[in-house]
């Protein structure tokens, strides 16, 4: 290999760096405008207390995205009881039951987003970038009717996502 060679290769490496840096930033500024809104924008506090290898798998996924010219947003990652509970509340109200509310809001005691191994992502481009790469780095789409959830699972990168659960009424770690 070239002088020229390996100093292209060790500029795109740092070109790689920055993208994720300017990416990583830019969520975390926009993350830091407050408790999720009406806009979509998580706390800070959303991202920095996910489970550290979620996030530095999403961090490693954001990164190729936007390599790809694809922004990935987190639109929830960790939630506090109270707004978990909050968003439960709602869900019961808009869809009527507990049962039927459960395919689309965990209560407080089943979410993965309350323990912080899990992440909502946007916007669309996003999560079809996922959907397609997502396994490379272990995060997979858990369930089958949301498009934007996904979890941790290390497994994923040797063998692939596990197909998704048709809502999270199907997942056993809930029953």
């Amino acid at each position: 290999m070239t002088r020229r060679t390996r100093a292209l290769r060790s500029l795109s490496r740092v070109a790689l760096a920055v993208v994720a840096v300017a990416v990583l930033g830019a969520a975390a500024v926009w993350a830091a405008s407050g408790a999720p809104s009406a806009s979509g924008a998580p706390s800070l506090a959303s991202i920095e207390r996910l489970d550290p290898e979620l996030r530095a798998a999403l961090d490693a996924a954001t990164a190729d995205a936007a390599a790809d010219g694809v922004e990935v947003r987190v639109t929830s990652g960790w939630r506090s009881h109270e707004e978990q509970e909050r968003l439960w509340r709602e869900a019961v109200a808009e869809h009527g039951s507990e049962a039927e509310a459960a395919r689309w809001v965990a209560p407080v005691a089943a979410s993965a987003h309350v323990t912080g191994d899990a992440v909502d992502v946007g916007p669309t481009d996003a999560m079809s970038w996922l959907s397609q790469h997502g396994a490379r780095y272990g995060l997979c789409q858990v369930y089958a009717n949301e498009l934007w959830h996904y979890e941790l699972r290390p497994d994923a990168v040797a063998n692939g996502c596990p197909a998704p659960y048709a809502d999270a009424t199907a997942d056993p770690r809930f029953r």
